[in-house]
């Protein structure tokens, strides 16, 4: 399932790291926040080293729909509600900010990315107050918003958020010659860090200040990362002949839809969900019969998911990583605004590097634990708790051979319960179904045949391999001999 970004551009492989070395700051992970970061501090002068476990921009960033904006659902009435005004000018000037520094990057590095100015638009089916109660927060912050009755969709609404002054561009074809500016190491995943020195599988890398750029950190403590996110996925089409007005378009309803247009292609998305909470699967079946409604005249020609850290806090964690560790920064939980907040962050965590502040980060900063809502990390520790409970406490499993033939659950192999994937009449594949992040119960994905954990969003492909952090490692997995058919 490669994205249209990836159908559409092309990077020449970079080789991994092979040995030891040093350098001013190492930054874990090649996605758009990372590349960014170590170019902003390249131009400061600093020596950076980037770390990609695979391949530059093959993460979250590929996977995105692509809005540069500060317009981030109905955000600022609540901003302004839970952290007061101050706090909530430099959400918005961070944010609007970042759209220039693109800008900016674009004409100094002269980048052809499809970058095209338009407008962000919020809408709603049925919350009219809320549109204009949201408009109002945000036009008192400074930011370029009014309230519309009228949207020229095929859909009912009762009233949206207009963002003027707001962009859209191609992830990868800005992403990768900012890349060619840079030490970049792919195929060089960070297995651990210990004080200042990453370790990779072939070297290591020892740095004054490590920045974690890969999505989700790894390291669970300090800092509890995973008590305070939890992740989700969503999805995407990409369909040819479906024409939409310009602007881009995101519902304030969770079954609302996101779209945009790239040239002649639309951009429809939606089916969001926790990962490890998609049971009955058709989020790529409901987006189809949303498309043949909508644009019974378009033609699919991509698609594809993405998954989002959601924070505790309602806004990222960028900054200081713990009290514990000053000389580890952070950049996660964009919920669904990564290309917006990846340029925020990078300016963000260059001034920390640099010279010690920034005036915006007081809202990001994740060592601020007032800033979080307790019912909110009460909410992650339960989940936790009950997936570490279902790994222990289950019922009874069928055998492999009563799965239906292109589906994947819980079935007995040999006496142990395991994950099966049944892909044809006799082959198989069983994993363990334990997460190797903190042991909680994988549970099966039928839109994307994977294995994904509910409490904190690792995931693994049918045969048990490694697809999304905080996980590391692959899951102990094996390919089952021939069976006999259940109907025999």
């Amino acid at each position: 399932m490669d994205s249209l970004w990836i159908k559409t551009s092309e990077s020449a492989a970079r080789p991994p790291l092979y040995g030891d070395t040093e350098t001013e700051v190492a930054v874990i992970g090649g996605g758009m926040v990372g590349i960014l970061t170590a170019l902003f501090l390249q131009e400061h002068g600093v020596r950076t080293v980037v770390l990609e476990a695979g391949r530059t921009g093959g993460g979250m960033t590929c996977r995105t729909t692509a809005k540069l904006t500060s317009q981030h659902g109905a955000i600022y009435a609540e901003l302004l509600e839970r952290f007061g005004r101050e706090k909530a000018q430099m959400y918005a000037h961070a944010n609007q900010r970042a759209i220039e520094n693109y800008r900016r990057v674009i004409e100094k590095y002269h980048i052809s990315c499809d970058f095209e100015e338009t407008d962000a638009l919020l809408y709603s089916h049925a919350h009219e107050d809320v549109m204009r109660r949201e408009a109002e927060a945000a036009a008192s912050l400074g930011l370029p918003a009014s309230f519309t009755s009228r949207l020229e969709l095929p859909l009912r609404i009762s009233g949206a958020v207009r963002f003027t002054g707001q962009a859209q561009f191609h992830p990868l074809k800005f992403l990768y010659p900012l890349a060619d500016q840079l030490t970049v190491y792919e195929r060089t995943p960070a297995e651990r860090v210990e004080g200042h020195t990453v370790f990779t599988p072939k070297g290591r890398v020892k740095a004054d200040k490590i920045v974690f750029a890969c999505h989700y950190p790894f390291v669970n403590f300090p800092g509890l990362y995973f008590a305070r996110m939890h992740q989700e996925r969503s999805y995407v089409l990409a369909l040819e002949n479906a024409p939409l007005p310009q602007g881009m378009y995101y519902g304030y309803e969770a079954y609302a839809y996101s779209l945009r247009r790239w040239g002649n292609v639309t951009l429809l998305g939606g089916g969001a969900h926790r990962t490890g909470e998609n049971p009955d699967g058709g989020h790529y079946r409901e987006l189809r019969e949303a498309a043949r409604i909508l644009f019974p005249e378009s033609r699919e020609i991509a698609h594809w998911s993405a998954q989002d850290c959601m924070t505790a806090s309602g806004v990222p964690y960028i900054g200081q990583f713990s009290r514990k560790n000053p000389d580890f920064l952070i950049a996660t939980g964009f919920r669904k605004w990564g290309m917006t907040s990846a340029m925020a962050a990078a300016e963000i965590l260059t001034g920390l590097i640099c010279d010690g502040a920034h005036p915006d980060a007081a809202i990001f900063d994740p060592t601020v634990l007032s800033q979080q809502r307790a019912d909110k990390v009460a909410a992650e520790g339960a989940h936790a708790v009950k997936g570490l409970a279902h790994r222990v406490l289950h019922g009874a499993s069928p055998l492999p051979e009563e799965l239906p033939i292109g589906h994947g659950g819980p079935a007995l192999v040999d006496g142990k319960q395991m994950g099966v994937y049944r892909a044809s009449e006799t082959e198989y594949y069983a994993v363990d179904l334990a997460c190797p992040h903190l042991g909680c119960r994988l549970e099966w994905n039928p839109d994307e045949k994977s294995w994904d954990c509910p409490c904190h969003g690792s995931r693994f492909d049918y045969r048990g391999n490694h697809l999304n952090v905080p996980a590391q490692t692959a899951l102990g997995s094996c390919r089952l001999p021939p069976r006999p058919d259940a109907r025999a």
